[in-house]
């Protein structure tokens, strides 16, 4: 059979036509839909290059999120399009369902070769919420097959977001994004954060980072033990804790979380969707804080969001059980390890190295914080903190106080006002009240001080402004 090489190209449609279409048809993700039935519609992104997109109607802005976390090599890579084509032409499809095929082959040896000490293992999926799926999944099955079965339950932090499906909701500590869909899995459990900014509101020690880090995992234990360690199977954490605004942990932190793993055998799930392939100036964040997890989940950059991948690394440990005789675990999905997703993440990588983003991250870090931390002169805002290329601004009402906005007050700020006006002003970001109000950033790994610059003149005027409004 003879296949047509002819591409019928898409015709124009106008910026009236695209939004009609997406009025009629378009069901946005953690949207309100009334912005598309009652209002004037949404932005409608067409072209990225470098650190910036551009709308339909011509306007060009700074993507200070990186999409969402995900584009870190930047916008508009050629040779990552066509590595996509040439495995598309050679091998467009074949599931890794007792099968295999040599990208995701290679992949998996690739991404373990960085993974630290015995993780060894790759099962691929296709976002980060499968991948916490898996990871949940995975240390159930694995607690069974030890003979400990009670071992079922899983522990994670306040306002930590984990992913949606109904397991990693489970583990997910954001109550709202959970009511409307309980009863959820159960088994999960939450202890305190490691917000330093807010450790008097936790009731947690403010005399150092330190002591404070101690407290914070001391928690954990705490949960463990009043649950009963029979019944624990696992800790998810993320090395800097995206919900809430960007909570990076404190020194020794941990390496508390480990001992008190090891003491009481509980699996330590190190969940880097956001924070793995440079985000933090490492391939594992895990890395960048010096423990090791029992398994690693991933997603988002491992591709730069030129095809969808994500993936949970598992230790030889657990892998044992499911290496001999029968034995299988039983959940998959259709597109992990992707053929075509696959082969973008090896050529994804390739620049990595080739072009040191990692190293780059670890250079410019500290500028990048510098140039946010000017911002602190505003009298709305309230703290500057993160790591990477990874940092949140806490919005407050009160900078002596540290009092932040009501609800309503926070509605106002962050929806009716700060969202749009970034977004005007030629920025994209995040502006989320999911904990307290804050911005968020994390732009493509290859900027740079001119870019941090940039970013905080327009941070400067914005919220200059949204304080004279409230």
């Amino acid at each position: 059979m003879s296949l047509s090489t002819e591409r019928t190209a898409r015709p124009a449609r106008s910026e009236s036509e695209l939004q009609q279409m997406a009025k009629d048809h378009l069901w946005m993700h953690f949207a309100r839909q009334s912005v598309m039935t009652e209002g004037p519609g949404v932005p409608v992104i067409v072209k990225g290059e470098g650190h910036h997109i551009w709308d339909s109607q011509g306007r060009r802005y700074i993507d200070g999120l990186a999409g969402l976390f995900v584009v870190a090599a930047g916008h508009g890579r050629r040779r990552l399009a066509e590595a996509a084509a040439r495995q598309a032409e050679e091998l467009a499809f074949f599931p890794l369902w007792s099968y295999a095929h040599p990208a995701a082959i290679e992949l998996a040896d690739r991404i373990a070769s960085y993974a630290p000490g015995d993780l060894n293992r790759v099962f691929f999926s296709t976002g980060g919420g499968e991948a916490v799926e898996t990871a949940f999944k995975l240390a159930k099955h694995y607690w069974k097959l030890q003979g400990r079965p009670a071992k079922h339950k899983v522990i994670s932090r306040s306002v930590a977001y984990h992913g949606t499906p109904q397991g990693a909701l489970a583990i997910t500590g954001i109550p709202a994004m959970k009511a409307m869909f309980e009863p959820v899995t159960p088994g999960g459990f939450r202890v305190p954060n490691t917000n330093f900014y807010r450790a008097a509101d936790m009731g947690a020690p403010t005399g150092s980072l330190e002591e404070f880090g101690v407290w914070a995992a001391d928690r954990i234990e705490e949960m463990i033990v009043f649950e009963g360690p029979e019944t624990v199977a696992a800790v998810f954490l993320e090395p800097v804790q995206n919900s809430g605004g960007c909570f990076p942990p404190p020194p020794g932190y941990f390496q508390r979380v480990r001992e008190i793993c090891d003491r009481y055998d509980v699996l330590l799930v190190s969940d880097e969707v956001i924070c793995a392939f440079g985000r933090i100036g490492h391939m594992f964040a895990c890395d960048a804080y010096g423990y090791q997890p029992d398994m690693i989940t991933f997603a988002k950059a491992v591709t730069s969001g030129y095809a969808p991948l994500g993936g949970t690394i598992v230790s030889d440990r657990i892998h044992e059980p499911f290496a001999h005789g029968d034995r299988s675990f039983p959940h998959g999905y259709t597109f992990g390890g992707h053929p075509v997703s696959a082969a973008v993440a090896l050529e994804n990588l390739d620049i990595f190295e080739e072009e040191g983003l990692p190293e780059r991250v670890r250079e410019y870090s500290p500028v990048f914080r510098s140039t946010l931390e000017k911002l602190t002169d505003l009298p709305i805002v309230g703290d500057v903190r993160g790591d990477g290329y990874f940092f949140g601004i806490e919005l407050v009402k009160d900078k002596a106080t540290r009092e932040t906005f009501d609800d309503d007050e926070s509605e106002r700020l962050l929806r009716g006002f700060l969202s749009k006006a970034l977004f005007d002003a030629g920025l994209y970001c995040r502006a989320d009240d999911r904990g307290d109000p804050v911005i968020q950033l994390a732009p493509p790994l290859t900027i740079g001080p001119a870019e941090f610059d940039e970013i905080e003149q327009i941070l400067r005027g914005v919220l200059t402004e949204a304080w004279t409004r409230l």
